[in-house]
């Protein structure tokens, strides 16, 4: 059976309650064009404003606004939605009586949050690779080490809509990453975003079809796509890319949704004529 994939697109800004509202307007739309995976971007409930240890929820812990609209609006629409990046102030596989459930130091993880179409979350992912780098733009220095604590795990999972990979922007440009989530037998893998509007324009489209290409797996790439003040521009330019490296939706800049059809058959045939799993030879 084939399953529509979908991409929201969206300008977030400091305000946490307008942008659950915009992203709650998103994924109506998607699940109204009959999305049954929908992705929002990195950053998607708070981008820029107060420090992200202001918006860190722990997870699982009731009253936690963020994970609870994740939870409702899967629930609501009946989709599997994947939650961008939510800041997390606990860590994963612990629970409160745990030493290192906490993170004591102020940061949070940048946490990628899968939701079934029940509402129940299935799978938690936290940024491994951090944006430190220097751009030449009005910014001009990232640090997200000194908001973020990195990650470790590798994550798959299986959903009603596929077994999903799970990374985060930077990670995309780590081609190790992508080939142990291809080897964990992957089938879609989501790329939430805030690529920045310099690094976007030069680098997104070349590497999200790349990693599809080299893994033949369905990306689905959700981004912020604007102007968040007088210092961030991001790119945009959410897609949705096949297994054959094929752009089969994209959007420009602005809010926005991106819906292509996932067709298994498709993703089988690709790998049956050119099996690259049997072909590796370095680890």
């Amino acid at each position: 059976m084939t399953c529509k994939l979908a991409a929201a697109q969206m300008v977030s800004g400091p305000d946490v309650d307008r942008n659950l509202a915009a992203a709650a307007e998103l994924i109506a739309e998607a699940a109204a064009r009959g999305a049954g995976l929908v992705l929002l971007p990195e950053v998607f409930a708070a981008l820029e404003g107060e420090p992200m240890r202001s918006h860190g929820e722990r997870q699982g812990a009731p009253g936690s606004p963020i994970q609870e609209f994740l939870s409702g609006e899967a629930r609501r629409h009946g989709v599997v939605l994947v939650g961008g990046t939510a800041p997390l102030a606990s860590r994963p596989g612990k629970s409160a009586s745990d030493a290192g459930y906490l993170i004591e130091d102020g940061r949070v993880r940048a946490s990628s949050l899968v939701y079934d179409a029940a509402g129940e979350l299935l799978a938690r992912y936290d940024k491994i690779h951090l944006f430190d780098v220097m751009v030449e733009d009005r910014q001009a220095q990232y640090s997200e080490s000194l908001s973020y604590e990195a990650g470790s795990e590798v994550v798959c999972v299986d959903t009603e809509a596929g077994r999903l990979g799970l990374s985060v922007c930077y990670d995309l440009r780590f081609p190790e990453l992508y080939r142990r989530l291809f080897r964990l037998g992957a089938e879609i893998i989501t790329v939430p975003a805030a690529f920045t509007a310099v690094t976007g324009e030069a680098h997104w489209e070349c590497l999200l079809r790349a990693r599809a290409i080299e893994n033949q797996c369905y990306l689905v790439a959700a981004a912020q796509g604007g102007s968040h003040g007088p210092a961030r521009e991001t790119w945009g330019h959410s897609m949705i890319v096949s297994p054959w490296g094929e752009i089969l939706a994209e959007l420009d800049k602005g809010p926005g949704v991106a819906v292509a059809e996932m067709d298994p058959l498709f993703l089988r045939d690709t790998r049956r004529k050119m099996p690259v799993a049997d072909h590796i030879r370095l680890d």
